[in-house]
């Protein structure tokens, strides 16, 4: 399997391309070309109850699409739901916390599960359960903006809002917490961050996408208003 990202950093599109039966799994909706020898078959990925915790619990998509190759140098374009970058992580038996919405797709031998993460992520906004993805195989992670990945030391420590972390190393010690005192958490725009303590890797986001939808319905009754005073 080789992957090439394609416009990287705000614009990104992965060309996934394949050797004779191999096979990808995406997320609904992603594709956006493919070789027209590519099979690609639609399922409940890991069982109904498997799916149903992943798409009402983290926000993914309740089916899969699965695409095989029948002949060498078959290929598929995924992309993003919105505009930002896409990683490529070469899992080697090992564990990642993935945010909700930010799984894109995997190679076989990447599971995908739903993790609790108890109060700490209620508390965050940012969803009850993250994606608990492991195995071996290559893992396509999008964001909203640039990603940015951070290797911690042991011992060091990054303090980052809940909205802009996309996905970390399980062996990180973290905790969510006010961003200073109870008036900055509700008017500051910050609200509550996560404290993450090394040894590890983790992946944010340059960009948030409820602070962008926040943005564009201020802006609706100005837009509004102008295009009552041009007509």
């Amino acid at each position: 399997m080789k992957v090439e990202i394609l416009y990287q950093s705000t614009s990104a599109v992965a060309k996934v391309t394949l050797e004779k039966g191999e096979t990808i799994q995406a997320e609904s909706g992603s594709m956006s070309a493919m070789s027209p020898t590519l099979s690609m078959e639609t399922d409940a990925e890991g069982g109904l109850i498997k799916s149903l915790s992943r798409s009402l619990l983290s926000g993914e998509s309740f089916f899969l699409n699965t695409y095989a190759a029948n002949e060498k140098g078959d290929f598929v374009f995924l992309a993003p739901p919105m505009p930002g970058d896409i990683s490529v992580i070469e899992m080697k038996d090992q564990s990642l916390l993935v945010q909700s919405g930010s799984f894109m797709a995997s190679s076989a031998g990447v599971e995908i599960e739903t993790k609790w993460e108890g109060a700490k992520s209620f508390f965050a906004g940012e969803g009850l359960v993250m994606l608990d993805i492991n195995g071996t195989g290559t893992l396509l992670l999008s964001s909203f903006g640039a990603i940015h990945k951070v290797a911690l030391k042991i011992g060091e420590t990054i303090v980052i809002d809940t909205g802009h972390l996309v996905a970390f190393n399980p062996d990180i010690q973290y905790h969510i917490k006010r961003v200073a005192g109870l008036k900055s958490t509700l008017f500051s725009g910050e609200g509550l961050v996560i404290e993450l303590t090394g040894p590890g890797e983790l992946f944010m986001q340059t960009r948030v996408q409820s602070s962008f939808f926040a943005s564009l319905l201020l802006s609706t009754p100005d837009m509004l208003l102008k295009m009552i005073n041009r007509s």
